[in-house]
């Protein structure tokens, strides 16, 4: 036994608490920090109304989650000290069915739970925040319709992908970690391709983007760093939300730009050049594929320490669980691994925000132009009412992406290249 219960429990106790005390400081850190003198460089799209505006859109969504968080804390203690892991056990049991189709059954619930006391706060976000906002074009039936198709992709694909792990993990012992690493390289693989042809189309509508300057500049764009790039939609993003974004999915011939239709109809055209300029950038400076081994090889990581520590029964009688299963312990281990992922969490958000800079280097030196993308960035800040001024605790935390004032300084500081600058 690596650990007894008692430290497998003061170590997993810890770091639920202290992740959340950790994370109300930082909204609270943020909520203080903000200015109501609006930054300089954001003076042509915001007035003094649409920018208390945001500020307040900031307030309200951190008070909610903080009532979120809080609520989802107590829920989880009282579950695990009230011995409703071990209930739930002893429940999926009793019904006589193989490990297997225990293991998805105790899984399942655990999820089908965590879904239903998640599902008002859901409701509350969209329809009543977003709504208040602004930005919800979400009707019931469509939110329902979504909730349902996601339940069902999770079930199929998920249970699928599940039982090989729990099958591993009986049949092949010391090995096992190995064949679920290796799986799961080709699920993620295989995951590339089929999520923009069959699954993303579930959810919505998506357009070729037609013959016209927009698309002509696009590609001419893409053919000027030799980018490979065939398909090119419009994704109509504002039957659920009036905010804006554009996106790149898939790999090789698979790959694909995705515009939303808001995106289009409030950037002008060197903007969603600049825009899509800057996620080819991505591809050209290989952040996907760095992004790519990165989790293949942190998740080899994990399965090789779920091989050591599944069967340990300190961390059974942790949770108040009589009998070693696979199906528990892979939850069990899950939440004992919290704090090494949160730690690798900040290491890999600090990596995006450098490649973040690198791509908006990326698209101003191959447009030869920044000011298209500061304006793109500063439009798209205003519409979807971003936080300008964030703590820089906050976004150690929580920012995948630097703050855009700051991209925006960066970009200033380029300048542009010479127009005869061959690319």
């Amino acid at each position: 036994m690596f650990f007894s219960d008692q430290l497998i429990t003061i170590i997993i106790l810890s770091a639920l608490v202290g992740g959340y005390l950790i994370n109300s400081l930082a909204d609270f850190l943020n909520i203080k920090h903000l200015n109501p003198e609006l930054p300089n460089e954001f003076s042509d799209v915001y007035d003094n109304s649409k920018y208390a505006k945001s500020q307040h859109y900031l307030k309200v969504n951190t008070r909610f989650g903080f009532i979120t968080s809080s609520f989802d804390l107590v829920i989880l203690l009282t579950f695990w000290f009230g011995g409703g892991f071990g209930i739930l056990d002893n429940f999926v049991r009793g019904l006589g069915q193989n490990t297997i189709v225990s293991g998805l059954l105790f899984i399942g619930i655990l999820l089908f739970l965590k879904l239903l006391i998640s599902l008002p706060f859901s409701l509350y976000s969209t329809f009543v925040i977003e709504e208040k906002f602004g930005f919800n074009k979400t009707s019931p039936w469509l939110f329902f319709t979504d909730l349902t198709k996601s339940i069902l992709l999770t079930a199929i694909l998920g249970g699928f992908f599940l039982s090989l792990i729990l099958w591993f993990f009986e049949s092949f012992g010391p090995l096992a970690w190995l064949f679920c690493w290796m799986t799961s390289i080709l699920f993620i693989m295989a995951i590339q391709y089929i999520v923009p042809t069959w699954i993303m189309p579930l959810f919505n509508k998506f357009t070729p983007l037609e013959q016209g300057p927009l698309k002509e500049a696009i590609l001419r764009y893409a053919k000027s760093i030799n980018f490979s790039l065939s398909h090119i939609f419009v994704m109509d993003g504002s039957k659920r939300s009036g905010k804006s974004n554009a996106f790149f999915t898939g790999f090789g011939k698979n790959k694909r730009i995705v515009l939303f239709d808001t995106l289009i109809k409030q950037q002008s055209i060197e903007e969603l050049v600049s825009i899509l300029a800057h996620e080819m950038g991505h591809f050209k400076k290989k952040h996907i594929i760095k992004r790519l081994l990165v989790s293949i090889l942190q998740m080899g990581i994990i399965f090789f320490l779920i091989s050591l520590f599944i069967s340990q029964e300190g961390l059974f009688h942790a949770f108040f669980v009589d009998n070693v299963s696979i199906h528990a312990g892979l939850i069990f281990f899950g939440m004992l691994f919290s704090p090494i992922d949160m730690f690798l969490s900040l290491i890999m958000q600090a990596s995006s925000r450098r490649d973040e800079y690198e791509a908006d280097r990326f698209a101003a030196k191959t447009t030869r132009d920044h000011h298209p993308l500061v304006s793109a960035l500063k439009q798209l800040s205003a519409h979807n009412l971003a936080n300008l001024t964030p703590h820089t605790f906050y976004v150690f935390l929580n920012y995948s992406h630097p703050p855009v004032l700051e991209r925006i300084r960066a970009l200033k500081k380029l300048g542009n290249p010479k127009k005869d600058v061959i690319l």
